[in-house]
């Protein structure tokens, strides 16, 4: 299961039932090479509709249309170059809160106990208005990256739910919340006991940090 911060959603939570999702190239201004990437992954429509019927906090409706965005394929490609692993996305609607979307997420640990593997592919720091080629970090970004890594190292969940609770420097970090939200998915499905492990930290362009973790 992917929650990537690229199928956005206002007012229902989707989830796709394509038993062969397409590649969406939704993106703009890159190399050729990209847009001809393909992950032809099948669809894992049995583990959509568990999840339809195991969420009780919203409403979750079967999706057909969508596929496999770029926030999806670009890190699952990594991960199993093969593409022979079904996988499927979950929307985010932005008309729910933070909370509300890591009460959805701990609906979901059930679906980890039976094998699925839920990645949340996001950024911890995405601000496009201010990149900012070759230059070193924002101190803003720096700032909320060492908040966010602080919390989640002490597994303090619910500071990062409550993360707009430090001001500026959130609005800084995230003008909107899409690249935010994924990250509540893999904290709200993992246990206290879980061995966290920290990857490819660093930021890219000084307002994007690349930092990402694993729990398992």
């Amino acid at each position: 299961l992917c929650v990537s911060a690229h199928w956005m959603t206002r007012g229902a939570t989707l989830a796709n039932v394509d038993a062969k999702p397409r590649t969406i190239h939704d993106f703009g201004g890159f190399p050729a090479e990209l847009y001809a990437q393909q992950y032809p992954a099948p669809g894992a429509p049995e583990a959509a509709a568990a999840t339809i019927d195991l969420v009780r906090a919203t409403h979750v409706e079967p999706d057909t249309q969508w596929g496999l965005d770029h926030g999806a394929w670009s890190v699952l490609m990594h991960l199993f170059p093969r593409a022979d692993v079904p996988v499927f996305q979950l929307s985010l609607d932005l008309g729910r809160s933070a909370q509300a979307h890591l009460d959805l997420a701990r609906e979901l640990k059930p679906l980890c106990e039976k094998g699925v593997l839920i990645v949340g592919s996001g950024n911890l720091v995405h601000n496009l208005r201010a990149l900012a080629p070759g230059a070193p970090p924002y101190d803003w970004a720096e700032a909320f990256d060492a908040k966010m890594t602080e919390a989640i190292e002490h597994r303090d969940v619910q500071s990062v739910a409550d993360a707009e609770k430090l001001g500026a420097i959130t609005r800084l970090a995230h003008p909107t919340p899409e690249h935010f939200l994924p990250l509540l998915y893999t904290l709200g499905v993992a246990d206290q006991a879980d061995e966290l492990a920290w990857f490819n930290q660093g930021f890219d362009l000084a307002s994007i940090s690349m930092r990402s973790l694993m729990l398992s």
